[in-house]
């Protein structure tokens, strides 16, 4: 008897226990993300706002994408392996979008960073630059649209453009300058989740049309599901960094001007006396 591993089993065997390992081991090293020597309630809030608002534009964004790819035939899930069917999409793999961002998110918790806002030498021909990149990321998308065996690869890449030009033109110079912990922050949760896309894969929870795919693959893992993994962890490590980051700059900026009118309050009582 072949034993049938499902979508909703997958849940339960990859990312629910990661989460909760990640959370478990992020109380002890939450002080660490800010790069200061404690991190206030407040900071933790606003992280977790910035994560729900990821999440929302994920699923808002992804949805879909997702729908047309499945009703085009670029994959699709093998029998009794999903519990419910939601346009195209079982209801699995929205939780999959929803739950990927908090994994991520919980790992790049881990990870110490600046919040200081770094001077750029070029700002403007950073921007531009990266802008340029993204473009041409999202062209070469749409020039692998129109062949079969690379539609699935050209369809990520087309997809992934907007995201990509979007928050390089806000802030390149400021996720180059915190590279690093972007490299990291994107780099492992995607092996983790290239891996268990891969047994996933192995046990027919989802199966990839080979007209739509290139048949290169990576340790038997397809490189376009490889390119996916990388692209939309990518979006979640640059989004929560400059959501921080420009978090900080707002409250730093409030507080200045709090201590602006109060000092200006407090000079003008002196002179009343």
């Amino acid at each position: 008897m072949t034993f049938q591993f499902t979508y909703l089993q997958f849940h339960l065997a990859f990312l629910l226990p990661a989460v909760m390992l990640l959370s478990a081991t992020g109380f002890v090293s939450r002080s660490r993300i800010s790069g200061v020597a404690s991190w206030d309630s407040s900071s933790w809030r606003n992280y977790w706002a910035g994560v729900a608002i990821i999440t929302v534009v994920a699923l808002v964004y992804t949805t879909p994408w997702d729908n047309y790819l499945i009703a085009r035939g670029v994959w699709w899930y093998g029998a009794e392996t999903t519990v419910l069917t939601i346009g195209y999409a079982p209801l699995e793999e929205y939780l999959f979008i929803v739950v990927q961002p908090w994994l991520t998110a919980l790992w790049l918790s881990h990870l110490s960073f600046s919040t200081v806002w770094p001077s750029a030498s070029h700002p403007i021909r950073g921007r531009l630059l990266a802008f340029g990149l993204a473009v041409a990321i999202g062209l070469g998308g749409w020039q692998l649209l129109g062949t079969d065996a690379t539609f699935y690869l050209g369809a990520t890449l087309a997809w992934a453009a907007p995201v990509l030009a979007l928050q390089w033109v806000v802030g390149a110079p400021q996720l180059w300058a915190r590279r690093r912990t972007v490299a990291l922050g994107t780099v492992l949760p995607t092996l983790y989740l290239c891996v268990a896309d891969r047994i996933a894969i192995e046990y027919g929870i989802w199966i990839l049309s080979k007209q739509y795919t290139t048949g290169l693959s990576i340790a038997g893992l397809p490189v376009e599901e490889a390119m996916f993994f990388l692209v939309t962890n990518l979006f979640v490590v640059q989004g929560l960094v400059l959501y921080r980051l420009v978090m900080q700059r707002w409250a730093d900026g409030t507080a200045a001007t709090a201590r602006h009118w109060y000092d200006r309050l407090r000079a003008g009582a002196e002179t009343a006396r």
